[in-house]
């Protein structure tokens, strides 16, 4: 885990993470799910299996539970803390992928992360990005809700939700505070007098559901976009459950092609990912 991403890149070709991203690039391996540091892996599968035509920069997607019982995916989690309006279209279009395999609905919806739900709010690149999500909805290429804020992700009010990288994390952090600090909770209540403990009995049931559907080992397998293949990231310190869930996801996403689904969708809104063509640079001569 001290290791730089040069050193993990360049100097140990051998240890399990190089080799189990090379026998996804081989097809020995149809997925690999790592728990080890996500610079590093980032850096190695980025290296190995190359991004896919269209696609600037991969992105970290997984998932947050929200209130209408099922979860908000959510992208990008730490991979890129700078983002152009152009990535973050890319975001939505890999985005909208991932969920149409998790959810079996060909049409998710995208929320564009921001301070406020009006379009004339937040950055240039935010402002841009709206604009392009836009297009791409016009052209049938997202099903694109608009902007949304931070506690939409937890009501769920649309399956995707877009952001850099930087905020991204932060917003994963928080949401995976919250069960322990519910867990935290239940066990103050119980070692205090007879009446508090009487009471946290009657309401343990609720607590307790709550906290599972919170917890955050339940939603653990970050899903690595925009690769030539498929890599999985588990929480670094997840047991054996969170990690069972990680392989699940890894399994579905295989099973389920999702390759193939984040392929056929950045085909179809290839026009809108293209790069801008810069202007022509002036004849030094004529000017």
């Amino acid at each position: 885990m001290d290791d730089s991403v040069e050193v993990a890149l360049r100097k140990k070709k051998d240890s399990s993470m190089r080799v189990a991203i090379q026998q996804v690039k081989d097809g020995a391996a149809q997925a690999a799910v790592s728990a080890g540091n996500t610079g590093a892996l980032m850096a190695i599968a980025r290296y190995l299996l190359k991004t896919l035509d269209g696609i600037d920069r991969p992105a970290i997607a997984t998932q947050m539970p929200n209130a209408r019982g099922g979860a908000t995916t959510v992208l990008d989690l730490g991979a890129n803390v700078d983002c152009t309006a152009e990535h973050l279209l890319q975001f939505a279009v890999m985005g909208s992928a991932l969920v149409s395999v998790i959810k079996n609905d060909k049409n998710p919806s995208v929320g564009l992360l921001n301070i406020g739900e009006e379009a004339i709010k937040g950055s240039e690149t935010i402002k841009k990005a709206g604009e392009l999500l836009r297009s791409a909805a016009n052209s049938g290429d997202l099903n694109f809700y608009g902007n949304v804020e931070g506690n939409d992700i937890f009501k769920g009010t649309t399956d995707i939700v877009v952001c850099d990288g930087f905020v991204g994390n932060v917003a994963l952090k928080a949401s995976e505070g919250l069960a322990s600090m519910i867990g935290d909770f239940l066990r103050a209540e119980f070692s205090r007098n007879i009446a508090t403990k009487l009471a946290a009995i009657v309401a343990y049931p609720v607590l307790t559901a709550f906290k599972n559907r919170l917890d955050h080992r339940r939603y653990n397998g970050a899903a690595l976009l925009g690769l030539r293949g498929l890599v999985f990231k588990s929480h670094g310190s997840a047991d054996a459950f969170a990690f069972e869930q990680a392989l699940n996801r890894a399994y579905d996403a295989a099973r389920n092609h999702l390759l193939d689904q984040v392929q056929s969708r950045i085909a179809h809104a290839a026009p809108l990912l293209a790069k801008p063509e810069q202007p022509a640079a002036l004849d030094p001569v004529t000017t």
